[in-house]
């Protein structure tokens, strides 16, 4: 395998995190390039959350460094992550119920006008994709044209995931942080959001780490997992390379591992 030469668009190195005498995250390294699909799994209290909410800056790393194509951001407030291109969903969606949904994704396209940016003499922004242009290009984007005038209160559970990812994108990110997108969607709304999270890859040239409790789901689609136990990272490889793993297999007691290595093995012989 060849290395790569090109900078990370994140790089976390030895990231800790301590909750007075519990280490939530123990010295964890990872390196996320541009246009990466990537997953992070883990049993319950793994530490998954509490990296992501390091590496996005809404806790400050008890020690380490996390760098944002080459800027040093440990310990700066999440707005500073944001403005360098970093957006991020939660497990329980942000959104505001009293606005309408057309108005949750227009707040976050104000939240990405307070940035400097160049114009073209006819006044279209420079660098950013026409689909992330207005409230409307993106309710197309993930699905909720039909929902723009509903409150966002009134909207399905499922909805409200995607109306999150979609004030996301309106921040106009390099890399987008998905935090168990699929929690509580059935099987076909698992496997649709799946898709909508690679086509945003693809067609936004994004790079996206997704955490998921849904273990098969997310192998299926992702290119590289990460996997965290007890706060350590134990594994970093392919989907076909970590179902394998002993330490992992360990970890999940086998029985998640054993699902996830069959459907693995299943798409090698397609």
């Amino acid at each position: 395998m060849t290395s790569d030469t090109r900078q990370p668009l994140l790089d976390a190195r030895e990231v800790t995190v301590r909750f007075g005498g519990l280490t939530a995250v123990d010295a964890v390294s990872a390196r996320f390039m541009p246009g990466e699909l990537v997953g992070i799994i883990g049993p319950n209290g793994a530490g998954k959350t509490t990296f992501f909410n390091a590496i996005s800056g809404v806790t400050r790393p008890t020690s380490g460094a996390l760098s944002v194509q080459g800027r040093e951001l440990a310990g700066k407030g999440p707005h500073r992550f944001a403005a360098h291109g970093l957006a991020r969903t939660f497990q329980t969606p942000r959104t505001f119920g009293d606005m309408l949904v057309r108005d949750n994704i227009a707040f976050g396209l104000k939240f990405a006008g307070r940035r400097r940016r160049e114009y073209l003499f006819w006044g279209d922004e420079v660098g950013v994709p026409w689909v992330l242009r207005t409230p409307d290009s993106i309710l197309g984007l993930i699905g909720l044209s039909e929902q723009a005038d509903l409150p966002a209160a009134a909207i399905t559970p499922s909805q409200q995931r995607l109306l999150e990812i979609g004030m996301a994108l309106a921040t106009r990110p390099r890399m987008l942080l998905l935090d168990e997108v699929a929690a509580g969607l059935t099987e076909n709304e698992v496997e649709e959001m799946a898709r909508l999270i690679r086509r945003l890859r693809d067609e936004l040239d994004l790079t996206v780490v997704w955490i998921e409790h849904a273990v098969t789901t997310l192998l299926r689609h992702v290119e590289r997992v990460i996997v965290l136990h007890q706060g350590r990272k134990i594994a970093d490889g392919t989907p076909a390379e970590v179902v394998k793993n002993a330490e992992v297999i360990e970890a999940y007691l086998g029985d998640e591992m054993g699902e996830a290595e069959e459907h693995s093995e299943e798409e090698t012989t397609a």
